[in-house]
């Protein structure tokens, strides 16, 4: 008979395999999982503490590099805990608008996760489906930013700018002609509006074709059905939250337990799962970005209607127009302090939270009354999630700790903050 043999095995740390610089010390019993112990720090980057010495505008570009696949996200939250401290009025268009980016965000983190998370397990044609999607959510990211992933588009009292009326034209090249450019550009020709409208119309197809791949694949439920079950006790006794949490049976969304900017007035409904295993959780997040590209929808027709301005009127707080700047000599003295000394928050502290694409992304905000903050504390999802690998994969095989790390969706830039 042969003799079982106990190893002591490192995991990582590679991207992408680990998601991130990972490093797992696996003790196996044989090939069974007997504990898993994640090593994190590799790619630490003290976002808190660097916090402490800028200013609250200069900290927003920071929240982007947090969880690189879920920008906006990450502002949102920011902005939210500045606005609370502040008592700032956004206005409802801009509320709008950051719905929209939002779920927007929503969509480009679950596709990246499909695709990684397919491509861990051996399914390599969805990973190539979801990038073709994430390239016409980017040029949304780009043509309202300038930036495809780190936007800094959303401010303290609204976002940046309004929703641009052109979408930039590819031009003619060696490689498609004036032809093939004048179907690339078939569903440009209009507004920002126009565009993200006709890929909402275009996307519950292409989340049928990933369903096609996945859905009933023999080879996907053998790798997912019945690995990494978590109880619904167990979800909230771990921190779980997002679709970790849902994925468990557990409905519990902020944007409907707790609704903030214009989530109240939106129709959607929160998927959750039954056995609170892989392949539960790979539902909930399929069936959430139905529910993203329903709220879309939503947010579309309401901005159609109804113009308006999209940050706050206060000088102090946002940078006036640049013919606002050119024209008067207040308006030069208010964006020469936001822009140099940036703008004092008075004493206090205020925690504000967003259904972050993997869970609840929240903001701790202190504030001793100067212009940057005393103390800033970052909740990240993903790090509740790391924390319960070990538990996820004791008495699994090697191969589905692959499997657990791809479910759990996790980045490190958030794990490592």
């Amino acid at each position: 008979m042969a003799e079982i043999r106990n190893y002591t095995m490192n995991f990582g740390p590679q991207h992408p395999a680990a998601h991130g610089v990972l490093r797992l010390v696996l003790e196996l019993d044989g090939e069974v999982i007997e504990r898993a112990d994640p090593h994190i720090g590799l790619l630490h980057r003290a976002t808190e503490k660097l916090a402490e010495y800028k200013t609250y505008i200069q900290s927003v570009p920071y929240m982007d590099r947090l969880d690189y696949v879920s920008m906006m996200s990450n502002e949102h939250a920011y902005v939210m805990a500045i606005e609370k401290l502040l008592g700032l009025e956004v206005p409802v268009r801009a509320q709008y608008i950051r719905v929209m980016f939002d779920e927007i965000t929503r969509l480009l983190n679950h596709l990246l996760w499909l695709g990684s998370h397919g491509l861990d397990i051996g399914a390599m044609t969805v990973f190539l489906y979801c990038f073709r999607e994430r390239e016409d959510l980017m040029d949304m990211y780009e043509s309202v930013s300038g930036a495809r992933l780190h936007a800094a588009y959303y401010r303290p009292g609204g976002v940046y700018r309004d929703l641009p009326d052109t979408m930039p034209q590819y031009t003619a090249s060696k490689i498609h002609n004036a032809g093939a450019i004048r179907r690339m550009n078939a569903n440009r020709s209009g507004s920002l509006l126009d565009f993200i409208e006709d890929f909402t119309q275009r996307f519950p197809v292409y989340v049928d074709e990933y369903e096609a791949l996945l859905t009933d694949n023999r080879i996907w439920k053998q790798r997912t059905v019945g690995i990494g079950v978590v109880t619904p006790e167990r979800a909230k006794a771990l921190g779980f939250t997002g679709p970790m949490l849902r994925g468990s049976g557990v409905e519990w969304d902020l944007r409907k337990k707790q609704p903030y900017e214009v989530y109240a007035d939106l129709d959607f409904d929160i998927p959750v799962g039954v056995n609170g295993d892989c392949y539960d959780r790979y539902l909930v997040r399929i069936e959430e970005m139905r529910q993203s590209n329903r709220i879309i929808r939503q947010c579309i027709g309401w901005l159609r209607k109804n113009p308006g301005p999209v940050i706050t009127g206060n000088h102090k707080f946002a940078a006036p127009t640049r013919v606002e700047l050119k024209e008067n000599m207040e308006e030069l003295i208010h964006h020469f302090k936001l822009f140099t000394e940036g703008f004092h928050i008075p004493a206090g502290e205020a925690y504000a939270a967003v259904e972050h694409p993997k869970g609840e992304f929240g903001i701790y905000l202190v504030s001793d009354g100067a212009n940057m903050p005393y103390r800033l504390k970052i909740r990240a999802p993903g790090y509740a999630h790391l924390a319960a690998l070990d538990e996820m994969s004791r008495g699994h095989m090697i191969a589905d700790v692959v499997a657990i790390i791809g479910t759990q969706d996790i980045v490190f830039g958030e794990i490592d903050r």
